[in-house]
């Protein structure tokens, strides 16, 4: 019965091919026989019922179907002048006078343009750039960075929580800095750019949805030297040889001690100007050697190891850089928007 249904197969099969009147009714008829869902593909599953002595011969034959719709296939495409795909057949004429039509080209956008900044720039350091979730567990988002649920940091940030579950959407690419200590162990060095959300009411300033870029390195003898020389490096890259970072102090639950940076203004090179309000200075991270806690919950020995974290606000970074004064411009998806970029 089998060998009967791929005879008439064949035979039904390699009659319309031969009547095909162009390449897309070609190209429907091998989507329609030799397709994943295709007629001759439902036959060959129902090989695996016959019996043991029958499959090897039904088999034979199925290939034997297959190959001459193939080659029918190929004869019949060839006789249309294909070569190939994205070829120029021999029944084509291409016009090589006519004006060509403007190709189209996307946009990235301002914050995309500055995370891959970073990225290079700390790339160029040895650091790995890493991914994390966006749906996050308490443990990793706040617990395991020193944030247990008494602690009053944590109404610092608003939070959308999973009803029913113990999940949030991240407030923080700080988030993955126990992921990947658990994974990599020390000594590490990393990045994790990421988007964020916090419950928030938007305006200007003030977004549900922004990025990050957390960074993290653990080795031994590391001090908050190593801190401020990997930062100036990276203000430098950014900005030119001639930027000084200030640090002032700054609680951040996950470091001991913490600071916000802040670079000279790129725009008056720290005379004072109205992007930087006349201090000459412009705050882009925060950061700080990594509490004890926390390496402790990645697994590592803080009396041995020790580290610093750092983060930046990318959508921030975005809106200097361009002149940008309404952050919800960012996700607004305002084709006119990215056009200027």
């Amino acid at each position: 019965m089998l060998q009967e249904n791929l005879q008439q197969l064949k035979n039904r099969a390699l009659d319309e091919i031969k009547k095909a009147g162009d390449l897309n009714q070609l190209r429907d008829l091998e989507i329609r026989y030799l397709g994943r869902k295709g007629e001759l593909t439902k036959i060959l599953r129902t090989v695996g019922e016959l019996p043991a002595k029958e499959r090897g011969r039904a088999g034979d034959l199925a290939n034997q179907v297959k190959q001459a719709l193939a080659s029918e296939i190929g004869r019949v495409k060839k006789s249309f002048g294909e070569k190939g795909e994205g070829g120029v057949g021999e029944k084509e004429w291409i016009d090589v006078t006519a004006s060509k039509m403007k190709d189209g080209f996307g946009h990235l956008n301002p914050v995309s343009t500055v995370q891959y900044e970073l990225e290079d720039v700390f790339s160029s350091m040895g650091f790995m750039v890493l991914d994390g979730p966006e749906l996050e567990s308490d443990y990793y988002n706040f617990e395991a960075l020193n944030i247990p649920s008494w602690h009053p940091a944590r109404d610092m940030q608003d939070t959308f929580y999973v009803e029913g579950e113990n999940l949030l959407m991240r407030t923080q690419t700080s988030a993955m800095q126990v992921r990947a200590m658990e994974k990599y162990g020390a000594p590490l060095r990393a990045i994790v750019p990421g988007r964020c959300f916090r419950n928030e009411a938007t305006d200007a300033r003030h977004e549900h949805t922004f990025y990050q870029l957390e960074g993290f390195m653990i080795d031994k003898n590391i001090s908050f030297a190593n801190l401020k020389a990997v930062l100036e490096v990276t203000a430098q890259k950014l900005y030119g040889k001639d930027t000084r970072v200030r640090l002032r102090p700054k609680y951040f639950p996950f470091v001991e001690p913490g600071v916000n940076g802040e670079v000279t203004c790129f725009l008056c090179k720290g005379k004072g100007c109205r992007l930087c309000k006349n201090t000459g200075w412009l705050e882009i991270f925060g950061a700080g050697m990594i509490h004890p806690n926390v390496l402790r919950a990645g697994g590592i020995n803080p009396e041995k190891w020790s580290g610093f974290a750092f983060g930046f606000g990318l959508t921030r970074l975005a809106m200097l850089k361009y002149g940008i004064d309404d952050v919800r411009l960012f996700c607004g998806g305002d084709i006119r928007f990215l056009g200027q970029f």
